[in-house]
């Protein structure tokens, strides 16, 4: 069951770099495998058991992801201070674009869960 959950997760890793290195290079291909992975499950309305346990067994380690930026920033402090201006625009930026966007996301599972309880 495991194997199988972690096998859809590198599938889709796998298209969405193949696409990243086809048609959009811009891009990096997890992040769209991820936004591929997204659809599928949308398109299919569950998880499943396999894909749950795989992901829930990688993020337990999902901590030690954080750690590489963390020395980063502590070995380059003194250039992002002088950067700082400009990575606080964009990290505004970000959030005042993001931030509606999960609300409206959020009231439209919202309304399809409602809908589908009252549809049984």
């Amino acid at each position: 069951m495991l194997l199988r959950g972690l096998t859809w997760l590198i599938v889709f890793q796998l298209l969405g770099s193949g696409l990243s290195v086809l048609l959009l290079p811009f891009l990096p291909g997890p992040i769209i495998g991820m936004v591929l992975l997204v659809l599928f499950l949308c398109l299919r309305g569950e998880t499943g058991e396999s894909l749950d346990m795989a992901a829930s067994g990688l993020l337990k380690y999902l901590p030690l992801i954080l750690v590489p930026p963390a020395v980063g920033v502590m070995a380059y402090g003194r250039e992002i201070a002088a950067d700082a201006t400009a990575i606080m625009i964009a990290l505004l930026l970000s959030f005042v674009l993001t931030l509606p966007l999960c609300g409206w996301l959020m009231q439209k599972l919202i309304r399809r869960q409602r809908n589908a309880e009252s549809g049984r």
